[in-house]
């Protein structure tokens, strides 16, 4: 088992949903992250004074799936994800060593 991490733009949540969903996956976790990376941040103007903003708003998509549908998940989310601009975020994937459902106690691919 693998799990899939996506760092990505917020506008792009839906699409991406989508496009795993269509993908056959039926869970994902979402959360919302801070950070930077070649962006660099993003200057701002308020009220007419210029700042600027370092860590920039991005979600973060979990997913756990079985070893062979990893390539699957990976291009839909970066099919669905690119802008074709810088910042349109990263893919890691890592290995999972075990999963437990907690309400049935099954464990790996059936926890699924």
């Amino acid at each position: 088992m693998k799990k899939v991490e996506a760092i990505i733009r917020p506008f792009k949540l839906e699409d991406v949903k989508v496009a795993l969903v269509e993908a056959g996956i039926i869970g994902m976790t979402v959360s919302e992250v801070r950070g930077f990376g070649r962006q660099k941040g993003q200057v701002e103007r308020y009220r007419g004074s210029e700042f600027t903003v370092e860590f920039l708003q991005k979600l973060k998509i979990e997913v756990v799936v079985e070893d062979d549908r990893v390539e699957d998940v990976v291009s839909s989310i970066a099919d669905a994800a690119r802008t074709g601009e810088i910042g349109d975020g990263k893919i890691f994937i890592s290995p999972v060593g075990s999963v437990v459902r907690i309400r049935t106690g099954d464990r790996d691919s059936t926890a699924l």
